[in-house]
C-alpha cells in the first residue's frame, strides 16, 4: 500500500519542477528547489495528510523556496520567465518558429499572475479549480486573469498581422 505522500506528493514532481523552471530559469536550481520543497514536505507528511489543500501547501512553499533563493543569491527579478526554446517543436518550420517565439516574448510582458494561471492552464491543462487551488487564490480570481491574458495576447497577435 503506498504512502499519503507517494500518493499525493510525489505525483506533482513534474508540475512542480516546470513552475520551478518557469521561475528561475536554471534546471539546477530548480531540481535544487523542488528538491528543498519535498524535503519539507516529507517532514510535514503528517501534517499535510490532515490539510485540506495539500497541494496549495506544496505551490506556496515552492514559491517561497524560490524567492528565498533569490534573497540568498541576491538575485531578485521577475519571476515566470523560461528558456523558450526549450518549449518549441524539436523541428517546427521556420514560421510556426517565430510565430512561438513571438507568443512566448509577449506572455514574458504580462503580470506574473496572468501569466502564472496562462502557464497552468494553457501549458499544463490543469482545470480552473486546480489552479485556484494551486495558487490559492479565488475560482473569480483565475477566471478574471486567464481572461485577460488570453485577451492581451489575442490583442497582441491581431496587431502583430
Amino acid at each position: 500500500m503506498k504512502s499519503f505522500f507517494e500518493t499525493h506528493i510525489w505525483p506533482l514532481k513534474g508540475k512542480l519542477y516546470r513552475m520551478a523552471y518557469l521561475w528561475v530559469k536554471d534546471r539546477e536550481v530548480a531540481n535544487d528547489v523542488l528538491q528543498q520543497v519535498f524535503e519539507k514536505a516529507w517532514l510535514k507528511k503528517s501534517d499535510l495528510e490532515k490539510m485540506e489543500n495539500p497541494t496549495g501547501w506544496i505551490v506556496k512553499s515552492l514559491k517561497n523556496e524560490t524567492l528565498q533563493h533569490f534573497r540568498t543569491n541576491k538575485r531578485l527579478e521577475p519571476l515566470g520567465e523560461i528558456e523558450r526554446e526549450d518549449l518549441i517543436p524539436r523541428e517546427p518550420d521556420q514560421d510556426t518558429a517565430s510565430r512561438l517565439k513571438l507568443v512566448y516574448h509577449y506572455l514574458e510582458s504580462l503580470p506574473e499572475k496572468q501569466r502564472e494561471v496562462f502557464h497552468l492552464r494553457e501549458v499544463e491543462g490543469l482545470t480552473y479549480e486546480e489552479i485556484s487551488s494551486y495558487l490559492d487564490i479565488s475560482l473569480d480570481a483565475v477566471k478574471v486573469n486567464l481572461y485577460r491574458a488570453r485577451q492581451a495576447l489575442k490583442n497582441y497577435l491581431t496587431q502583430k498581422k
